[in-house]
């Protein structure tokens, strides 16, 4: 069997979620996988638009653009309350205001992307940057804003930043639903009863990271931007949670719900009839 090619973040959500997939500490049922690809999430985004990896981490967003290509997984996504973007600036900018202003975004096809310009379609001056660049764009003056994701939540203030807007919240508050960051992504053509077998692996590697939390902790130190023990700790219980477990009804019925709204305001491409189930366990009888 040729092994199967996987990709994630290098931030602690991902890291602790895959530790034990990569690791060999959890039974693989069979399957193979090659040396995970560590990239910055709007890498993997863009590289799940060229199909290149088998099994990868994407954005919720990226996924408005490949579903016709990969499925969603039902264990490893990034899915919470109280953990969305949030909008930053060196001083106080009214959020009306920030139409006529530079943002930063950390990738076109991030989550991040798609929600501030669910929330500020007025917006358009808008700077595509790596996340760990754009606190020291902000605070330099290259850009009037920016949308900050990952480690950089629990970072802003101590670079002399304010929140402007947390794009959680308002999605909590506009959606009543939960916000839908990343997933995790099969590709398609490996067959129902692969998938399967893949989707099982993911949830044993999360289930093993809350079984061995420290057994997992100097590897995801290694690949942190953020090395304190509480930021990543931090980070690790804001964004894996029961969710990450098994997204369940309320997580598919929020990245549906979260797609449909980025389909409306005409930025991911229209649903299509008769087109593929979203997430794997809709693909029906498994072989």
């Amino acid at each position: 069997m040729k092994p199967l090619s996987l990709g994630y973040s290098p931030c602690p959500n991902d890291t602790f979620i895959f530790y034990g997939l990569s690791h060999g500490a959890i039974d693989l049922d069979g399957l193979k996988f090659g040396r995970p690809h560590l990239e910055d999430v709007e890498t993997l985004n863009s590289w799940a638009l060229a199909h290149r990896l088998d099994v990868t981490k994407i954005s919720c967003h990226a996924l408005g653009h490949v579903s016709d290509e990969y499925c969603v997984l039902a264990a490893g996504g990034a899915l919470g309350r109280g953990c969305g973007p949030l909008v930053v600036a060196a001083s106080p900018i009214a959020v009306a205001d920030l139409a006529g202003r530079r943002v930063a975004i950390p990738g076109r096809l991030t989550t991040a992307a798609l929600l501030f310009r669910l929330f500020q379609p007025a917006s358009t001056n808008l700077v595509e940057m790596r996340f760990d660049r754009i606190m020291a764009a902000v605070r330099r003056g290259e850009v009037d804003a920016g949308v900050i994701i990952h480690e950089s939540r629990f970072t802003y203030p101590e670079e002399g930043l304010i929140c402007l807007q947390d794009l959680g919240q308002w999605w909590e508050m506009v959606s009543g639903r939960p916000i839908p960051l990343g997933c995790i992504v099969a590709r398609r053509s490996l067959g129902n009863a692969m998938i399967q077998r893949i989707e099982r692996a993911v949830a044993a590697s999360v289930a093993y990271g809350f079984r061995c939390p420290e057994e997992c902790l100097p590897y995801i130190r290694a690949h942190s931007q953020e090395t304190a023990v509480e930021i990543v700790e931090n980070h690790i219980h804001l964004y894996v949670n029961d969710f990450s477990r098994n997204l369940g009804d309320e997580g598919m019925a929020a990245i549906s719900a979260f797609l449909q709204r980025g389909r409306a305001a005409g930025i991911l491409p229209p649903g299509t009839a008769g087109q593929a189930p979203l997430f794997a366990c809709q693909l029906g009888d498994r072989e």
